[in-house]
């Protein structure tokens, strides 16, 4: 796959027109005066997006409230931005590309490095699915502390609203929300255990005005967009509104998939729930989880 590369001045009208705005309420001198950049660039990829931003200490909860937010978000063409580093913003990387849907990364380094290193899998990816890869830097410049905050003023900035999963309150996510407010972005904030350090920074943004995210249509709304009828699985199946899945309707698969999607179980609680010996439970569990239609943490089995 030939990956196509270039630069854009703040003059070409190929200058997202979105950001240019963004700094006209601030002072236009803040903004880059270049964007360096891998993919295909075009005007429609920034007409809808919405920055995705979360604590790099992702807990489980975080990771599956963004795949379920951003999965019918994405498909419905949606661009999802993100700063690529791990945690949350690879997750809503991740949940984009698994759904074909586009997404930009925001680099904190030079256009030539690919940071963390240890993402070339995703980096591609979001590549091969026509999103692009941006900076302000150019070559193999390492990223430094400035840079980070640099790369989320233009996270902000490219984007209509901002959504913020987790974040405590000293994350850097809540410096992509500042620039967002700063913006007159709208900001939008996934509510979370109050005993969880990884929320009291979205916690303190709903206090402080931002709106709390419970499934995918509050932000749908906003974009006045509707889901598609047909939805992409974090399993990498998909499944049709009203349709069984993949199991068929009787299998003891079936049912353990439509318990797990509503709440989280030991082996032995669904043991003794579908009256089958823990033995055979944990050979089928096994299975679903090779399978990746389910995950485990802890003693505890849930929905990827």
């Amino acid at each position: 796959m030939e990956i196509k590369f270039g630069e854009i001045e703040v003059s070409d009208k190929k200058y997202p027109k979105v950001l240019k705005e963004a700094f006209k309420k601030l002072q236009q001198s803040l903004g880059p005066k270049k964007l360096y950049y891998k993919g295909n660039w075009s005007n429609e990829i920034f007409a809808n997006c919405l920055a995705v931003v979360g604590s790099r200490h992702l807990t489980t909860y975080g990771r599956k409230a963004t795949e379920q937010l951003i999965t019918p978000i994405a498909s419905a063409g949606v661009t999802i931005v993100s700063g690529f580093m791990y945690g949350g913003d690879e997750a809503a990387h991740s949940a984009t590309v698994r759904c074909k849907g586009r997404t930009i990364a925001v680099m904190p380094c030079g256009i030539n490095r690919i940071h963390p290193a240890n993402q070339v899998k995703l980096y591609n990816e979001i590549l091969e699915k026509d999103g692009l890869i941006i900076s302000e830097y150019e070559g193999d410049i390492q990223p430094q502390t400035f840079t980070y905050i640099q790369r989320d003023r233009i996270v902000a900035g490219l984007c209509k609203a901002v959504l913020v999963t987790e974040a405590a309150l000293n994350s850097g996510s809540l410096i992509t929300a500042g620039y967002a407010k700063k913006f007159g972005k709208k900001i939008f904030a996934l509510p979370g255990q109050i005993t969880s350090e990884v929320s009291k920074g979205t916690l303190k943004l709903i206090k402080e005005g931002a709106e709390a995210v419970s499934e995918a249509k509050d932000i749908l709304d906003f974009y006045k967009m509707n889901p598609t009828d047909r939805l992409p699985m974090s399993n990498g199946f998909s499944e049709a509104k009203g349709v069984k899945t993949i199991f068929g309707s009787k299998g003891l698969e079936q049912k353990i998939f439509e318990q797990l999607k509503r709440e989280s179980m030991k082996a032995d609680e669904m043991a003794r729930l579908f009256s089958v010996p823990v033995a055979e439970l944990g050979t089928i569990l096994t299975i679903m989880q090779l399978k990746g239609f389910i995950n485990q943490e802890g003693d505890k089995y849930f929905i990827n």
